[in-house]
């Protein structure tokens, strides 16, 4: 029995492994064309490798649950087309024994994807975007495209590249009144953290009053604010980016600020729950090939799954939104469509029991 368990394991598990390496190669090329569309000033063809190579951790993560459960379909649908999978019931083994040795290898994808998006893919993302914001030339542009926004009380703040280091490139500062009209713009091409407060260097503020506006120049200012290089280091990756901490982090201090958090805990939400995401789809892939797909050509399968996953994802994107815009917990928005192929997982795998 042993030796059966092994050679499922193996199988699902190598069946996984190739599809990662297919997506991954596909994507990562795709990524380099669409980096050579942004060179210019100093971020070039080696720069942008540079990037993608940066931002493999985070593709890897992306993937993770498409590749297990591809794999899972692949693997088991082999097995199914040589008929491995009908001599191993014959031979006394009972279908939830082959369905624990098949979840096996997605357990270690769902370890391996926690330890990556928690640990790995963080800091590589946001060293990949400081990087690339510093070679187009952070310090040089006045709120430039590729950088972040942020409002702290009446002033909104615009940062063109944050590294990991406590430096900022291109700091903008916007402040209004109670009457939301603009009072001064600032501009400084570096900002510095000093323990419990920023240093901007050379600063360019304009002054706007009824009777006109005045233009002042510094070569160093200090700047008070209660965003510090952990909160920074957060706001310069996209919320999927992040790990749990990090969301959790700064969800919490955006409603400390009576802002909306929604978007941050709507990412949370799906990383925390990421791993019975990928369980339940392992599930969903196990119960078509004992059911449905049981004797189908290896293409028809294929494409069976790539539907599937497609409509797992986009169920995820579609009511993910509709909770930020209606108010409903973010939490139901993931748990909806984990619950629904849940719930279709079970019924299959009772019907092919």
């Amino acid at each position: 029995m042993r030796r059966i368990d092994g050679y499922v394991m193996r199988t699902v598990g190598g069946a996984m492994f190739l599809v990662m390496v297919v997506v991954l190669s596909l994507d990562l090329i795709f990524g380099f064309i669409a980096e050579l569309e942004d060179t210019r000033n100093n971020y070039q063809t080696l720069e942008a490798l540079w990037y993608v190579a940066l931002t493999l951790p985070r593709r890897i993560y992306d993937y993770l649950p498409l590749g297990a459960f591809m794999g899972c379909l692949v693997g088991l649908g082999s097995m199914a087309s040589s008929s491995e999978l009908t001599v191993i019931r014959a031979a006394g083994v009972s279908l939830k024994r082959i369905v624990w040795s098949a979840m096996k290898p997605a357990l270690v994808v769902v370890v391996l994807g926690v330890l990556i998006g928690e640990y790995v893919a963080p800091p590589a993302e946001r060293l990949a975007q400081s990087e690339k914001a510093v070679a187009l030339g952070a310090g040089s542009n006045v709120a430039s495209a590729e950088g972040l926004w942020h409002r702290e009380g009446d002033v909104f703040i615009h940062l063109n590249a944050v590294q990991p280091n406590g430096v900022l490139h291109g700091v903008s500062l916007f402040r209004f009144n109670e009457a939301r009209e603009l009072k001064s713009a600032s501009f400084a091409k570096r900002g510095i953290f000093q323990g419990d407060h920023w240093r901007l260097e050379d600063v360019r503020r304009t002054l706007i009053e009824k009777e006109g506006t005045e233009l002042e120049t510094e070569q160093s200012m200090r700047w008070e604010t209660g965003l510090s290089p952990q909160v920074l280091s957060v706001l310069i990756v996209k919320p999927e980016n992040l790990s749990m901490s990090g969301l959790y982090t700064y969800a919490s201090y955006l409603e400390e600020q009576d802002l909306s958090a929604s978007r941050y805990w709507l990412a949370f939400w799906k990383k925390t729950l990421m791993p019975l995401g990928t369980g339940v789809m392992v599930l969903v892939a196990i119960s078509f090939i004992f059911g449905p797909l049981r004797s189908v050509t290896m293409g028809f399968r294929v494409f069976t799954g790539l539907l599937v996953g497609l409509l797992f994802k986009y169920m995820q994107d579609l009511l993910g939104p509709m909770s930020l815009v209606y108010g409903f917990n973010p939490m139901l928005a993931v748990l909806i469509p984990i619950a629904i192929s849940a719930a279709a997982g079970a019924i299959l795998m009772r019907r092919a029991g």
